[in-house]
């Protein structure tokens, strides 16, 4: 086995390997959020100016150029004449789309980073400036104005023979290229001086985790409304320093409870295991690997003799075993299987009577040196037979 491929199968054993360690408590703010603390998406439709000959040539990008200069008070009429006899055109410039997220609590006058994108044909926004863009919410209203010069981010190279392309030129971007016109501030609280959590991953455990955490400190105040909401009363006392209350909340620490879950990314050889997750006892044959269930544990097998210096049913270079870990136990009877098995014969491996983890499984696997791909194939196998307790994501 090649040393990518190791150290590959090493760092999936080792994130499988993590989630097994245990939970660890997380804040409340960072596993919710506040209702009516929202951002708000903006968007415009603009003219980039300034392009060196790599803007768009098509007929609507002209006649929005025409309608620039009618804004601007030029003479519009002698414009769309020249537009007709074919003899208006400019390969400079290029109509846009415009977008950014208005934050919450953002006051007027403050700057907004936008994202710029070619809406026609041209071939890049380099060195090209943005054009003042009014940029409208989902109402309809104008919230902030943008304009200011363009980046597209690295470089990109025009020589020939060894030309290329490091980023991407139809895109760019405007730091702080608007400007905040009108407020959107969000809404902590209702008429009734209630606040509302938001889950980002509905649970049951995990709400009724932070309802108690949060009752822990003010009592009686919170409940859950379903797995994604709790509801917060405020205490009267509390109400003039709302955002002191919520701040105190968000600092919170509650052990969340996720479901157990498999995610497997077939084309970059990713597995990633939830601690929960757990596989019954099952036997597995994938290519020249066997895993039987349901049979005692020996530590090496008539075949297999000691080395002369090593102890019996010690793997070389490892201290003896005085814990007993019956995985260790496997990976020692699989070294000495393996070390006196021709090539081509199966590998037998001896699994304990009882329920293990994926993490314990990786070991194994990782020790038998079985590729990604066949980790994805067993795992996927595993969650048809039933014998993997989880929900598997293929991405």
């Amino acid at each position: 086995m090649s040393s990518i491929l190791r150290c590959l199968m090493l760092s999936v054993a080792c994130v499988i390997a993590l989630t097994a360690i245990g939970r660890a408590e997380v804040r409340v703010k960072d596993i919710t959020t506040v209702e009516g603390v929202r951002a708000n998406k903006l968007y415009g439709l603009g003219l980039v100016v300034g392009l060196n000959g790599t803007g768009g040539r098509s007929g609507s990008t002209q006649q929005v150029a025409i309608e620039m200069l009618a804004k601007l008070e030029s003479n519009a009429k002698l414009a769309r004449q020249s537009l007709l006899d074919n003899v208006y055109k400019s390969t400079n410039i290029s109509v846009v789309m415009v977008t950014a997220d208005l934050p919450p609590f953002a006051r007027k006058g403050s700057e907004l980073d936008v994202v710029v994108s070619v809406f026609d044909d041209a071939q890049s926004l380099e060195g090209g400036t943005l054009i003042q863009t009014p940029m409208r919410g989902a109402d309809g209203e104008v919230y902030a104005v943008a304009q200011g010069q363009l980046s597209i981010g690295g470089f990109r190279v025009r020589s020939s023979g060894t030309g290329g392309q490091v980023n991407h030129p139809t895109v760019a971007r405007a730091l702080k290229g608007a400007i905040i016109e009108k407020e959107a501030l969000g809404q902590v609280s209702d008429k009734n001086g209630n606040v509302r959590l938001l889950l980002r991953d509905a649970d049951f455990a995990t709400a009724k985790s932070i309802m108690q955490s949060i009752n822990g400190m003010y009592p009686s105040t919170a409940r859950t409304i379903d797995p994604g909401v709790i509801q917060i009363r405020v205490p009267a006392q509390r109400r003039s320093d709302m955002s002191d209350f919520v701040s105190e909340i968000g600092l919170l620490k509650v052990m969340p409870d996720t479901p157990a879950r498999v995610v497997i990314n077939e084309r970059t050889g990713t597995v990633i295991v939830g601690h929960q997750v757990r596989i019954s006892s099952v036997a597995i044959a994938h290519g020249n690997l066997v895993i039987k269930p349901n049979v005692s544990v020996v530590a090496a097998t008539p075949s297999a003799a000691p080395a002369p210096d090593e102890p019996p049913g010690i793997l070389p270079g490892l201290p003896p075993d005085e814990n007993g870990d019956p995985i260790d136990n496997l990976l020692k009877d699989l070294r000495r299987k393996s070390n006196a098995s021709p090539p081509d014969t199966p590998l037998s491996l001896h699994n304990v009577e009882q329920t293990f983890t994926v993490a314990d499984l990786a070991r194994i696997l990782n020790a038998l040196g079985v590729s990604p791909r066949d980790l994805i194939a067993i795992f996927q196998a595993l969650h048809e037979s039933g014998a993997m307790h989880a929900e598997l994501i293929l991405m």
